[in-house]
């Protein structure tokens, strides 16, 4: 069970927050940890098609953007229960573009993979996400980390090699852009759904790239490591979740 002092601290800081937070309890803890942030921008045109209706792409300076974020998950549990590592404890990797509806900014994942079977099957069936499971793995060889994960089946591929530049201190609009979202959206049965979430501000920290590839392809483009545009690394954040809010049609 999350720490109780370490949870009143997080939502008690909500001044780099967009909107107040919710009034009803939230239902769920997790850490993000050891994040990797991979973007890309995409001619709206290409990711329009991919949305749910009445969900809009979110732009920055008539730009979209899709991104690639790897992490480790862990001890991610319902409010009143502890965290269970076999099932609470794994690698995650998602991709994802920034969407708007009825004026809060969010997610929307275009695929979403687990490193372990179990933990993909209880995520999908208890949140509605597109989870599916992938062969991933997380290695530390002296300085050098290596994330590697592939789905044959989604045409996903990342195998990188880095280690953690130095802390970045002046945020650009596109940084905070890329990073601060507190929702994301899920259609299911052809009912859109939103999740609001609460953390701190990423820690962010430049990611220096040692060896390595990525590829996936969204719409018409192609993402890979050549042609990638922003990265960020992050130690990580803790999370807090409220229940699915089924939106109106």
């Amino acid at each position: 069970m999350a720490n109780r002092q370490v949870i009143q601290q997080l939502l008690e800081s909500v001044e780099h927050r967009p909107w107040a937070l919710c009034t009803s309890p939230w239902t769920y803890y997790q850490e993000w940890n050891e994040a990797l942030f991979f973007h890309w921008s995409v001619p709206p045109e290409e990711l329009e098609p991919l949305l749910p209706k009445n969900l809009e792409l979110n732009l920055l300076d008539g730009k979209a953007w899709v991104s690639v974020v790897a992490f480790t998950m862990q001890k991610i549990h319902p409010k009143k229960l502890f965290p269970l590592s076999l099932v609470s404890d794994f690698l995650e990797v998602n991709v994802r573009t920034y969407v708007s509806h009825q004026d809060k900014d969010g997610v929307y994942f275009l695929n979403i993979e687990a490193g372990k079977s179990l933990s993909a099957w209880v995520s999908k069936k208890l949140s509605g996400l597109p989870y599916e499971k992938a062969a991933m793995t997380r290695t530390v060889t002296g300085n050098f980390k290596r994330y590697q994960s592939q789905s044959l089946a989604k045409g996903f591929s990342l195998d990188i090699t880095y280690s953690v530049g130095p802390e970045l201190t002046n945020r650009t609009p596109l940084d905070a852009f890329l990073t601060e979202r507190y929702s994301l959206y899920l259609e299911r049965g052809g009912q859109l759904h939103r999740y609001e979430i609460h953390h701190l501000m990423w820690p962010l920290h430049k990611l220096q790239i040692q060896a390595g590839s990525l590829s996936y392809k969204v719409g018409q483009t192609q993402l890979m490591l050549d042609n990638v545009e922003q990265m960020h690394y992050s130690e990580g954040v803790k999370v807090v979740a409220w229940p699915r809010e089924t939106l109106p049609g």
